[in-house]
């Protein structure tokens, strides 16, 4: 299977309500499920390369969903800004879980820096509204305790509108700011980027960046106090986790420190800690030890 099937789920928000877009791969039937999601200005599709090696692995036997996080890819943008928050996007995702019901028995999460976020907070809960085993958990580069630095870095690019001539000049910009996410061949970071931009209306090759750029005005908002506030609610949703877990980190990593990466070893879920070298914030599961290091965990 080259390409995933695109679906769209209506989802509330106190408001109209949007529609979420989700790619579904494998078996529609299959009672495992895989839900994979990606990081702050990212999309769905960034998982393409990990879920046709699981679905390769497990013969078929999987589910793999991969959401396009409201504001980013094909689903809708909000009106209120103030919604791009990890709260209502948890709250996206157990309606997300509870489409896929009845079907859905047993359920793992691969989060990516906010999908991390975001998979905290729905596998922290005391019990998920929905008749499902939380199997296993990857946080991949993420944890409670987030760098201001990386923070600062991040705000510095989020949200400008940008308009490119073309696919490939939209790319080299991407590598500008994104070389810690570690080493790629050209053809790897093009299809990357692929995912990551739209048409211009009007233009016949001009693309600008896929998410709406006002997911920047709750994150610039954000004060270092504030951070520092929401470490200990992070904490208690960690700390709460069941699900086996497993955590990867980029030994470069400016979000996800060593030390912060230490203690999720010792407590809550005590995660299996896996670090890979020559990369920073984060890794894309893209290189053979990285999707081995996730599908091992996952199907072992």
């Amino acid at each position: 299977m080259s390409d995933p099937k695109l679906n769209y789920l209506p989802c509330t928000d106190g408001g109209a309500g949007h529609r979420m877009a989700f790619w579904e791969w494998g078996n529609t039937n299959a009672a495992h499920v895989v839900v994979c999601v990606h990081g702050l200005s990212r999309q769905g599709r960034d998982f393409d390369v990990l879920a046709q090696a699981l679905l390769a692995r497990s013969g078929g036997a999987l589910r793999v969903i991969c959401p396009d996080v409201v504001g980013r890819g094909k689903s809708d943008w909000l009106v209120d800004p103030q919604g791009y928050q990890v709260p209502h996007y948890a709250a996206d995702m157990i309606a997300l879980l509870a489409h896929l019901q009845p079907r859905t028995q047993t359920l793992d999460w691969v989060g990516t820096s906010m999908g991390g976020l975001i998979g905290m907070a729905v596998f922290g809960q005391k019990q998920v509204p929905l008749p499902l085993a939380l199997r296993r958990l990857v946080l991949n580069d993420v944890g409670p305790v987030i760098q201001w630095d990386s923070i600062v870095r991040i705000g510095q690019y989020l949200g400008r509108v940008v308009q490119f001539e073309s696919l490939q000049q939209a790319a080299d910009a991407m590598l500008a700011v994104s070389s810690s996410f570690g080493p790629h061949t050209p053809a790897q970071w093009l299809e990357l980027s692929r995912h990551m931009v739209k048409p211009v209306p009007g233009s016949a090759n001009a693309v600008t960046l896929h998410y709406d750029p006002t997911i920047a005005i709750p994150f610039a908002a954000v004060t270092q106090e504030a951070a520092a506030q929401g470490e200990a609610m992070l904490w208690q949703l960690y700390d709460s986790i069941q699900a086996q877990t497993l955590l990867l980190r980029g030994a470069q990593s400016d979000l996800l420190s060593p030390q912060t990466a230490q203690q999720m070893c010792v407590r809550g879920p005590k995660a299996r800690l896996v670090e890979f070298a020559g990369v920073g914030h984060a890794p894309t599961l893209i290189a053979a030890d990285q999707v081995e290091a996730v599908a091992g965990f996952l199907l072992e």
